[in-house]
């Protein structure tokens, strides 16, 4: 999708942009093929030629910054296809709704291969440098939850450049309410062996682990892992669905 996206290029709206696709162009590389009469003065197109050349290097590099930094918040998911391989699913379990009031127990990261779980009091203090390894990062609620309760617990975390909140991109698509909702709504996800454990019960789980009972961990982190695995096939379904809407013909 982000080498059908013109919408990071200096003076390209989402008119123009969407002016271009209904020309046929599709791809950075059909610029150049443009008719003299497609409403392109000759200085523009080589502002555009120029600027494209540009974004090939970045995207040759994996900057993903390039092009967090240019594109509307709203769109940074057009740049999930190109960078599979360099994003973090993460979810994180806490003892409360605030980071003032509670901490983060459990936090589990989904990408690159693997899944990998955090527990407090354990390997916690190793997260902020396991997710500087990843370039995008992906959450349901994270933008105003999971996130402001890492950045409490960790000072100077960094956080990948682009964030993709699930909950907002689904709405966009008609879907609401929370995540394991919307996961029954559209028939995706798994959570075999943590069927029927919420919000509260994870607190629970959390609390009788501390009074020693280490399958309750167990379980938490199952129920963990599930929230977090989950989250790919639901930015999947996600970008497909929006891609088509943009370009209804297939993009690239």
């Amino acid at each position: 999708m982000i080498r059908s996206t013109f919408l990071h290029l200096p003076g390209v709206g989402p008119v123009t942009e969407a002016e271009l696709w209904r020309q046929g162009v599709r791809d950075w590389r059909e610029v150049d093929g443009l008719s003299p009469t497609a409403g392109l003065a000759p200085a523009r197109r080589e502002r555009l030629r120029v600027e494209l050349q540009a974004s090939e290097r970045a995207l040759a590099e994996r900057r993903v910054d390039y092009f967090a930094t240019r594109l509307p918040d709203a769109e940074h998911w057009r740049l999930y296809p190109s960078f599979r391989a360099e994003t973090a699913f993460l979810d994180i379990e806490t003892t409360g709704l605030s980071p003032y009031e509670g901490i983060v127990t459990v936090v589990s990261i989904h990408g690159g291969g693997r899944t990998r779980t955090f527990v407090a009091d354990e390997d916690l203090e190793e997260l902020p440098a396991y997710l500087r390894k990843f370039q995008l990062l992906s959450t349901f609620n994270g933008s105003l939850f999971d996130v402001p309760f890492l950045e409490y617990r960790f000072p100077g975390l960094v956080v990948p450049p682009v964030h993709i909140d699930l909950r907002f991109l689904l709405y966009r698509l008609g879907y609401s309410g929370g995540l394991k909702r919307i996961e029954q709504t559209l028939g995706l996800g798994d959570r075999s062996g943590v069927e029927g454990i919420h919000g509260l019960d994870a607190v629970r789980l959390w609390e009788a682990f501390r009074r020693g009972d280490n399958d309750s961990l167990a379980r938490l982190v199952r129920y963990n892992r599930a929230d977090t695995v989950n989250l790919e096939p639901l930015l999947e379904f996600a970008v497909g669905k929006l891609s088509e809407r943009l370009l209804p013909h297939g993009g690239v």
